[in-house]
């Protein structure tokens, strides 16, 4: 009976700190801290860039909405810009083995090459652990740390939630946004945004 009780125990608790943990996952509170390794073998914990704003963004090089950032070098060149503003950009793959956008770290290295993106690494989060631990429900889906480790955007790239490149004219970019409020002092004036894009495939 104590065993059952113990192991009855050991669950509930088990589901309260996963709930917790999701609960933690929104705008205006701490990052949940994680570690994952890149496409070189190097590892990363979100804790290693404290100080410093961080850019998450969940990718999948085969679905049309990332593409579409891609395709016409959109995505690359807000990397390009941010990161030459002090951020840290971190590409995460949480596609499953067997799945759409599953690579390995050889394969994720050539595609990027070739489409001349500039994260400050990619990870692989191939079990999803991390993608489950954000809530990552979208490729793209994107979310802004601030250097206290605070979350400060969470959802879309941008305001026009469509694959189609020449919408990226005239859309407003959130994450930029939000990225640049921020430096300047100022609360970011949209903090959360529905997240569009192919299912993240788990």
């Amino acid at each position: 009976m104590k065993k059952i009780t113990a192991l009855f125990s050991f669950i509930l608790f088990s589901l309260c700190m996963v709930s917790n943990l999701q609960a933690e996952v929104s705008t205006g509170r701490l990052a949940p801290d994680f570690r994952l390794e890149d496409t070189h073998g190097q590892s990363h914990a979100l804790s290693d860039f404290l100080g410093r704003y961080v850019v998450l963004e969940w990718t999948n090089y085969e679905c049309p909405f990332v593409k579409k950032h891609y395709s016409g070098g959109n995505m690359q060149s807000l990397q390009k810009e941010l990161t030459g503003e002090g951020v840290v950009w971190l590409s995460i793959g949480s596609s499953a083995e067997g799945n759409q956008g599953y690579f390995s770290a050889d394969e994720w290295n050539k595609r990027a090459s070739e489409k001349n993106a500039s994260p400050t690494a990619i990870l692989l989060d191939p079990y999803g652990e991390v993608g489950r631990m954000y809530e990552a429900k979208t490729t793209p889906h994107m979310f802004v740390i601030n250097p206290d480790g605070v979350l400060i955007y969470a959802g879309a790239i941008d305001s026009v939630a469509s694959p189609d490149p020449a919408d990226i004219e005239g859309a407003t970019n959130y994450v930029r946004q939000a990225v640049h409020e921020a430096m300047a002092g100022k609360p970011v004036s949209v903090p959360a945004t529905k997240s569009y894009g192919c299912s993240v495939k788990y």
